[in-house]
């Protein structure tokens, strides 16, 4: 008997077996700027997460999960592809376009025999390739009445609230749309956590009697760190945070720079319920005014106001996880489907005095990643190895039982899932951001992380810092420590092993500028 013979009759012998020879689905859902501390499996400080909860709880939590440039397009890129942004050629966001052409894992994924569909955020520019059915958001998509593009290429208003129409959409696409023979790998990229944190309705009034406690580093001073004092995404600074933008402290008469962005994604919705959004937002507008916050009380007030509109959004986004995992419940989908949760990257609630991404610090560079296991894959609980977002094209590959290209540069996540630990798993990550001069102004840097608790940073070109962190002594990453005496040591070994990464990915740029 051929292999093909054996896989065509093992289903109706031992199912799970036959999934592990390649029928797992998979549905992978994804976030915009999710980060692991508002994540109640994670960190329970500041919000519950039910439904993102149940899929640690059915399976694996990655603790030790990162991204390879921390920046939407980019990560997606990293993610289609298992490449690092200099060999998938995005970038970054300002002058990024994706090519679709290119080797992808959803191409190898359909050559394997898969169906595959992606539902929701692109961020790519190009148009989606290698899905056998599309249906995305423009740009960065609206939060109100938003417009999807179909595979005609047309442009269609959806009359509603986001998260619940892409989920709406993803339900719809695996009850009606696929073809239930075949495996599929379902993506649904969800707009939700991103700025400027519209919520629905229906949570407008939550965690309004919530004080969220400010973080330890909220008022950091930046000493020792120059690019971290030339980034312009401070929550106090009303140029980086903007006041109606961004707090919805809109004042008839006063433009700020994103006024007239906040009033066009506002104004998408339908009249009624734009009533009830300025009934309680222009409530709080009038007494913000009234009070004439200044100085600490001015950047707490925007701090509360960011945290619990952030949560609002969450909220409507864990409900809709949950409505996807009973689908598939009900559909009898669960016990043959990977279901990944994971976000493009992490984001700073306030750490630093900051919102945003982009920089190589924890809150940024990490990013949540939870898997609920099909049968016959063991894992569960805690996985403690380094991991990064490139792997996640070759773990789908792996787990579809179709090979995996040798110019593919990340790992597979298959032998962590059936419960394995392998003693040649890697002890160090590589990370490389692109985007300046751009929003935020995040200087151009790449560094190194290891396993043991360090991180070394190279700021370039218009800047020349290095900084160098023991994250076991300085988890908040205060104190720069390259080029103190004592440290000559491990500095040596970092570089080392920074450029062995640089060269494993052929990061040639990288390479040139080490030597400034």
């Amino acid at each position: 008997m051929n292999k093909k013979q054996l896989l065509l009759l093992l289903p109706t012998l031992v199912p799970a077996v036959a999934s592990a020879q390649g029928r797992y689905n998979i549905v992978y859902i994804m976030t915009d700027d999710h980060t692991a501390q508002m994540m109640s499996c994670y960190d329970n400080r500041f919000v519950s997460t039910p439904n993102l909860d149940r899929i640690a709880a059915d399976g694996v939590k990655f603790v030790n999960s990162y991204v390879a440039n921390s920046l939407s397009g980019p990560s997606r890129a990293c993610m289609l592809t298992g490449k690092h942004s200099h060999k998938n050629g995005f970038t970054n966001n300002e002058h990024g376009i994706f090519d679709g052409s290119q080797q992808t894992m959803p191409k190898l994924l359909q050559a394997a025999g898969y169906q595959t569909a992606l539902i929701g955020k692109w961020h790519l520019v190009s148009e989606p390739t290698g899905f056998d059915y599309y249906n995305y958001l423009p740009g960065q998509g609206d939060y109100y009445n938003p417009s999807f593009i179909t595979m005609t290429g047309d442009t269609v208003v959806e009359k509603g609230y986001l998260t619940n129409i892409i989920t709406d959409k993803a339900i719809d696409w695996l009850e009606h749309g696929r073809d239930k023979s075949k495996p599929f790998l379902l993506l649904i990229h969800h707009k939700a956590c991103h700025r400027n944190w519209l919520p629905e309705l229906k949570y407008i009034r939550e965690y309004e009697d919530k004080t969220f406690d400010l973080p330890a580093t909220f008022y950091d001073d930046y000493a020792g760190r120059k690019a971290a004092a030339a980034q312009e995404m401070e929550i106090a600074d009303n140029n980086h945070m903007d006041i109606i933008y961004d707090t919805k402290m809109f004042r008839p008469g006063l433009d700020t720079r994103l006024t007239s962005n906040y009033l066009a994604m506002i104004g998408r919705m339908d009249s009624g319920d734009r009533s009830a959004y300025d009934y309680f937002y222009d409530s709080l507008a009038i007494d913000f005014w009234n009070r004439n916050l200044e100085g600490k009380a001015l950047a707490e007030f925007k701090y509360q106001r960011y945290m619990r509109d952030y949560a609002k959004v969450l909220k409507s986004l864990d409900d809709n996880v949950g409505r996807t995992l009973d689908y598939l419940r009900d559909a009898g989908l669960l016990d043959s489907t990977l279901v990944v949760y994971t976000s493009d990257q992490g984001f700073f609630m306030g750490e630093h005095g900051w919102f945003d991404k982009r920089f190589m610090y924890e809150q940024s560079y990490s990013t949540p990643l939870v898997m609920r296991l099909p049968d016959g894959l063991s894992a569960r609980g805690d996985i403690s190895e380094m991991v990064q977002n490139i792997d996640y094209a070759p773990t789908f590959l792996d787990i579809a039982g179709a090979e995996i290209p040798a110019d593919i540069q990340g790992e597979s996540l298959l032998p962590l899932l059936e419960g394995k630990h392998p003693k040649d798993w890697r002890q160090s990550l590589y990370y490389h951001y692109y985007e300046y001069p751009a929003e935020h102004s995040v200087k151009r840097h790449y560094g190194v992380s290891t396993a043991d608790g360090w991180k070394l940073i190279h700021f370039y070109r218009d800047i020349n810092e290095w900084e160098l962190y023991n994250l076991n002594d300085d988890p908040n990453e205060l104190n720069n420590i390259y080029g103190q005496p004592g440290t000559e040591k491990v500095t040596k070994r970092l570089k080392k092993e920074l450029v062995r990464l640089q060269k494993q990915y052929d990061d040639q740029e990288a390479l040139k500028l080490n030597a400034q």
